[in-house]
Order: C-alpha cells, then structure tokens, then sequence
C-alpha cells in the first residue's frame, strides 16, 4: 500500500469505529444528526470537496456528484446510517480499486523492469556510475554480472550468457561473445563484459520500448472510445432521471390523484436511484483491462503499441507471411553434400577456403559448416566471379566453387541436385568433385504456429516471398499454409495485400508479419502489422503495430488469443455492468431496491468488475 491508500484505511477504520458506536448509543434527535455527521465528514470529507470543485469548473456530472448529492439527501431524510453507510462503502470501494490497480501497474512495471539506473565507465581503474543519457556516441562501458546492459552495443571485451527475459518473455540463456551486438534491456547473468556503445541512451532499444509502453494508453480502442462518449451523456441523463422521479410522481399524485404527494419516499427513491447509476464500474475497468491485456502480452514478450491495435488484433481472420527470417531462420546452413567423388570433410575444407575472402551469406555457411579456423595464406590466385562464385588455388590445387552457371562456364559437367535449396558445385582441377545443398531452415515452430492460428479461428494464411518459386512452394506444403506467392517485389507484396483486403470477411482484419525493415511499406498497408524477428530492430519497433521480442512465429496465436481474451473480459464488463444497473435503477425507481441495494449495484459491481480485468494480465506460458 502506498501513503494514500494507508490513509485512506485509517479514515476508514475511524469511520467504522465511529459509526458502531454510534449505533450502541441510545441517541435521537439533533444530537443524533450531529453525530453521525462526524463519520460522514471522517469518510466523505473528500468527495463533498471533489463534487464542489467540480460544480465550480462547470463539469458537474460526475461519480463524485452522485455520491455526494445522494448521501447528503439521505441525511437530510433522516436516513443517517444509510447515507453514513454509502459513503463509507463507496470508500472501501474506491480503496479496493486504487490497490488492484496499483497491484496490476506494479506487476506490469515489473514485468517490463528494464529502465538501466546507471551506466559504468572505467576512469583511473575504477568503475564510476553515470546516467545511462550521459553516456555518449563510441563510449566503452562496462557490465558487471547481475547488472543490467543500459545501452545497445558490441562486445569489445569479455563473453558471458544474458538473460532476454524482460525483453522476449524467454527464460533460456543467450550466449553472447566479444564482437556481437547486443541491446539494452538484458541482464548480464555469468562474466564480465566490456562493451563500446553504438546508440545514445534515448535511441537504444530499452528507451524505445518504455516509450512504447507508456503510450500505449494514448492510443484508445473504440471500446474506451464508447465508455467515454457513454459516460458523458449517460450521467446527465440519469441525474434528471432521478429529478424527474424526486418530482413528478409526487406532484401527480397530489394534482391529478387527490392523494398525499409523499416527498420523503420519492426523493429517497431518486437518491438510491443516483447511487445505483454510478458509471464507475465501466469508466474503470474498461481501460484497466486493456492496460492490463497490453502488460500481460508483454510478459510474453509481445509489444503492442496501443488497446486499439489490441482490438484490431483481436478480429484477425488472414495472416499473411514474410518468409526469410519469419517462418524460417534466415540463417544459410549446409544441409548436405552429394555426389561426391572425395570425403565430405575435404570438400567442404576446399570450398570454405576457396570462399574464405567473400563476406557473401553462403560463404559463410560453407565457412560454418567447415567449423575449424581458416588459414588464408593455403589459398592464393582468388578470383570472383560475379553471379557465378569464386575460382582459387588452396595448396595449389585449382578450386572452383559456384552455381551451375560457373560449371558451365568452365565447361565441367555436372550434377544436377534434386533437392530444394542453394547449391554450390565444386570441382578441383577441372574434374567435379560435388556438390555442397544450402538451405535456410524453417524455424522450429513455424509449423505449429500454423496449426495454433487455425485453432484460433484465423481462416486464411498465405506467405510472400521474394524467393524462387520451388523454394516458396516447398515450404508453404511443409507448413500447411494455404496459399504462396513467390518471386516478388516488396512493391508486389503490397499488391497481394491490397487484394487480399478486399477478399477479408465483413469484420475480419488481415495481419501481416514480417521482419519489419524490409516489409516496412506492407507492415503499414495491412490492418495490424506485426514485427517478426525485432530484437534489437529499430525500423520493427517504428513499422510494426505489434512486435515479438524474438523470432517465434508461435508468438502470433499467443498475441491473438491475448487480445481475444483481453476483448471477452471488456464485453463481459460492459454486459455485466449495464445488464446489474439497468434491472437496479428499475427496482430503485420502484421502491424495490433500498440504498443496501443501491451500494451493490455500484461498490460490488465495480470490485467485480475490476477483478475480471485483472485476469486479463495474466498469459498462460
């Protein structure tokens, strides 16, 4: 509990004390109006406050208003406890929901506890704590274990394993070695780690997601965009209800029947009637279940930058894919080596060498493959070929290691690989020797992640890539995705969507995912765009509306089915909250429902309804 609310308890302990005491002393009368007034003032002093503040800024129809107007005439009935007893209940209501909502914001802060206190820099042997914004352009600072990376850099210095959690929702450890980036956000779990920085502390990745955190509340869904439009209309229409139920049953009664207009029973009536109609079940939990569905999504490492991209993801009926680096790694990796005349290790010992001075993604999956250190000064007379690959001397033998084009151009027939994928032909001294199979793998998940959004009720998925057509159809049929297009351009993939949007069902919404920097132009064109693969992505977090702190494509149905849960719990409010006031405002109007009544249909409505938005915070692994 923070001071206020402790103080709060306290005016509610004394109130209570005072009211029972009250109700043991044989009392009447004056002194028995005189009296109660003292717990009254103890509990309400602060409502009656906010009420004449807000009659004297000219926003008058308001929780506080009704509160203030419907206990203060209950008293003035003679009905001391009841109006005493509302405003006391009103109180540990209000109590109640400033705790569950500070308990759910503790738990999202948190859950995204990655705002660095301090940076290290190292000055005459010692380490010295500095502001994370003080740090500037190229300074090397240093990680100790346990601590925090406070701003995106390389590893000039040390190895150690970090913990992403806070950023990807992942317990499992990240190796990270001198020479890789790394991000702010993570905790440096094992060694000691120097690291020379290559952002400012504003432009690094923790800075861009806090941002994105603490504005995600500007951005209203149409549901809160509802309840505000509801409420500002819905208050003043009730308040003349209720004058118009204090007056006119009385003076019918007294013109037109003949009979005694009964003041006292039709303004207590009106009075319940106010209580019952306090909008604060729906002004409060509705935004709290979007901020709590908004933090829950990212203690599963999903970020999602508004409750109205939280709506929107929610009615996701198509999906469409990048390929490379979404459904499958974008990492180039051998897969094979066939028809060949020499040992596998020898041949991949060639044509890691021979590919040793190009930086080209193959060469370094034929490098990785190769898996030991290369010595540059066995190969000599390199020559690329461009378009074609690379010819070599490694110990003086003549190595040729390229596509079909170069083989024919060296006039060295050759193999033909059946398999999908890259494939580098190698010959030594003019005599084919092989070939090397390159593919880049599909990810781990990628084929449950499917099966996930159809049992989410996501009905079409379709991929897009710029990749060959064998290879696009190859893994749509490994993934089950029902349609592909291949071959294209980012300019045609906006094409594709545009046609695809037109093709989505009346409510549905299409969902692009891509890795955010070279599908920038998509992520924009579709109705939610969701960044795959953006740790650390400066253009993902500026394009996407969503964005997964890792690469799991598994991530997409647990993001859909988070805004799906966060929405049923919005509507479960909404119906809860109007369907308990609508049949209580009747029996109050009635005479049925009496102030007890009364103080349910607004205190337990709202403590109800706060505690199913909270569940919206909570995400199964």
């Amino acid at each position: 509990m923070n001071k206020k609310q402790k103080k709060m308890l306290i005016r509610i302990i004394v109130a209570t004390v005072l009211i029972v005491l009250l109700e043991l002393l044989p009392v009447e009368g004056m002194l028995k109006f005189v009296l109660f007034l003292i717990p009254y003032l103890v509990i309400g002093y602060d409502i009656l406050k906010k009420a004449v503040k807000g009659i004297l800024n000219k926003q008058v129809f308001d929780e506080n208003f009704l509160m203030a107007v419907a206990t203060v005439g209950a008293i003035a009935l003679g009905d001391f406890e009841e109006g005493v007893a509302v405003m006391l209940f009103y109180q540990i209501g209000e109590l109640f929901q400033s705790y569950a909502v500070g308990k759910s914001r503790r738990n999202i802060s948190q859950l995204m506890d990655i705002r660095p206190d301090y940076a290290n820099i190292e000055e005459d042997g010692s380490l010295v704590k500095v502001d994370p914004d003080e740090v500037e352009l190229g300074t090397v600072i240093v990680v100790q274990p346990g601590e925090k990376i406070p701003i995106d850099g390389i590893i000039v210095e040390g190895n150690t394993s970090l913990n992403t959690t806070a950023l990807t929702g992942e317990s499992l450890p990240r190796d990270a070695k001198e020479g890789e980036e790394v991000i702010s956000g993570c905790v440096n779990m094992t060694g000691l780690i120097k690291i020379r920085t290559t952002k400012e502390f504003g432009e690094s990745t923790v800075s861009k997601i806090l941002d994105l955190v603490e504005n995600a509340s500007s951005k209203k869904s149409k549901s809160e965009q509802f309840i505000t439009k509801f409420a500002r209309y819905y208050t003043p229409a009730v308040c003349y209800g209720a004058l118009a139920l204090a007056l006119l049953p009385p003076v019918i009664r007294m013109v037109f029947l003949n009979l005694t207009p009964e003041w006292g029973n039709w303004i207590l009536r009106a009075l319940t009637f106010l209580v019952i109609s306090c909008p604060c079940a729906l002004v409060i939990s509705i935004p709290l279940s979007f901020f709590a569905g908004i933090g829950g999504a990212g203690n599963a490492g999903i970020l999602i930058k508004g409750s109205n991209y939280l709506e929107t993801l929610s009615k996701t009926d198509c999906v469409v894919f990048d390929k490379t680096g979404t459904m499958t790694q974008g990492v180039f990796e051998v897969a094979g080596v066939h028809h060949n005349t020499m040992d596998k290790e020898k041949l991949l010992e060639y044509a890691a060498l021979a590919e040793s001075y190009s930086s080209h993604p193959i060469s370094k999956s034929l490098q990785k493959a190769y898996g030991k250190e290369l010595d540059t000064s066995r190969v000599t007379d390199v020559e690329e070929i461009g378009g074609n690959g690379v010819t070599a001397k490694v110990d003086g033998v003549l190595v040729a290691a390229g596509n079909a084009r170069l083989m024919e151009k060296l006039e060295i027939s050759f193999e033909e690989c059946h398999s999908v994928g890259t494939v580098v032909h190698v010959a030594i001294d003019g005599a084919y020797a092989g070939h090397i199979l390159i593919s880049d793998m599909i990810k781990p998940t990628a084929k449950e992640a499917i099966l996930e959004l159809k049992k989410a009720g996501v009905s079409k998925t379709v991929m897009l890539t710029g990749d060959m057509d064998n290879v696009a159809k190859q893994v749509a049929e490994e993934l089950k995705i029902d349609e592909v297009h291949s071959q294209l351009l980012p300019a045609d993939k906006v094409s594709i969507v545009e046609k695809l949007l037109g093709e989505t069902k009346k409510n549905g919404k299409l969902a692009f995912v891509g890795d955010g920097i070279n599908d920038a132009p998509v992520l924009s064109r579709a109705d939610i765009g969701i960044a795959m693969g953006a740790l650390g992505s400066d253009a993902a977090i500026e394009a996407a509306d969503v964005v997964l702190m890792d690469d799991d494509p598994i991530k997409i149905a647990k993001a859909i089915q988070i805004s799906r849960k966060c929405l049923r719990i919005v509507y479960e409010n909404i119906a809860f909250a109007l369907g308990v006031k609508a049949v209580c405002l009747v029996l109050g109007a009635l005479g049925i429902a009496g102030m007890w009544m009364a103080i349910f249909a607004d205190v337990g409505v709202m403590v109800i309804a706060v505690l199913n938005a909270i569940r919206a915070l909570f995400v199964k692994k």
